[in-house]
């Protein structure tokens, strides 16, 4: 999972400053990445006050999903491959392949 922050540019005119009050735009900043096995998640309340916790002001959190090969769980080392590339692709805004979800757990669509 990837925390993004939304946030303006200095020089937003005052249409993108309306939409982005309106939650409608804004440029997204990878904050922090995590790594969690789905067991380990109780529910959306429990990963939201954890990531509070972190004391960073988050908009949305991008989720993907990994396999391993059979019974085995993916590598550690492709794991962090894994994050990297989410935080590089939402640097981008190469986000497919990525479910976003606001602070309240649902899923949003973006564009």
């Amino acid at each position: 999972m990837v925390f993004a922050a939304a946030s303006l540019p200095p020089d937003a005119t005052a249409e993108q400053r309306a939409r982005f009050e309106a939650g409608e735009s804004g440029e997204l900043a990878p904050l922090m990445c995590v790594d969690k096995d789905p067991a380990d998640l109780k529910d959306f309340a429990a990963l939201q006050a954890e990531a509070l916790s972190m004391g960073q002001d988050w908009a949305l959190v991008f989720a993907a999903a990994m396999s391993g090969q059979g019974r085995q769980a993916p590598a550690s080392t492709q794991v962090e491959a894994a994050l990297t590339r989410m935080v590089e692709a939402v640097k981008s805004g190469n986000l497919s392949g990525m479910i976003p979800f606001d602070r309240q757990g649902e899923a949003v669509q973006l564009g």
